[in-house]
């Protein structure tokens, strides 16, 4: 079923969105079923569980930390994850970017914005973005790179909402793009969409989705 509905998801995907396999609660076996059918690319949204099974699976798995992160588990999965999704302070980036430079890395982040109607969802407004990046201590962060930005959509049926929300998204990409990142090419990740309603945000610009049930079935 895993490989099957990982063939199915793919087919439908333009080859430029890239598909992070969401494994949180899934077993391991899970995850190796869906590396043996091809992905590589898994996200989970807990620091225990992301560097317990970093240390069982193949070690080409390129991780990704899609939950809130508090700051003092960034030293756990600082030696190997690839991108962090959900970075919405500078506290947190700093904390990322000293962690980073104890492993000699540089770390990949997106910046998370709020764009829900729902005050559970976390992340920045544009102007709480825009100030950390043309801030004099951001400059400073030398083993952190912004490739993009984040966002989670109001779980709802209305499909315009939905809709709007990803435009709302892409508007911000393009506004940090042009005053911020006009010549940084790594700056190129619209991180939107998730099992329910990923469709829409291809439509409308992702470049990269977060897909757990469909691939592995409903949640434990």
């Amino acid at each position: 079923m895993i490989a099957a509905s990982l063939e199915k998801i793919r087919k439908e995907l333009p080859e430029d969105v890239t598909l992070v396999a969401v494994s949180k609660t899934k077993p391991v076996a899970d995850i190796q079923t869906a590396y043996d059918a091809g992905q590589r690319i898994f996200g989970e949204n807990k620091v225990q569980e992301l560097t317990d099974k970093h240390e069982v699976l193949p070690k080409d798995i390129e991780w990704h930390f899609i939950g809130h992160l508090q700051r003092n588990k960034v030293k756990y999965m600082a030696p190997f994850v690839s991108l962090i999704h959900a970075v919405d302070s500078f506290k947190l980036l700093k904390e990322i970017d000293k962690q980073a430079k104890k492993h000699d890395r540089v770390i990949s982040c997106l910046l998370q914005f709020h764009i829900a109607d729902e005050s559970s969802k976390f992340g920045l407004n544009l102007e709480e973005a825009q100030n950390i990046l043309s801030s004099n201590e951001f400059i400073e962060l030398h083993n952190i790179s912004i490739v993009g930005v984040m966002g989670m959509a109001t779980f709802t049926d209305d499909t315009e909402q939905v809709r709007d929300e990803f435009r709302t998204l892409e508007n911000y990409f393009n506004v940090l793009k042009s005053h911020f990142f006009k010549y940084n090419d790594a700056f190129k990740e619209i991180s939107m969409g998730m099992s329910g309603d990923y469709p829409i945000a291809v439509e409308e610009g992702s470049t990269m989705i977060r897909v757990g049930s469909s691939i592995f079935g409903a949640r434990d």
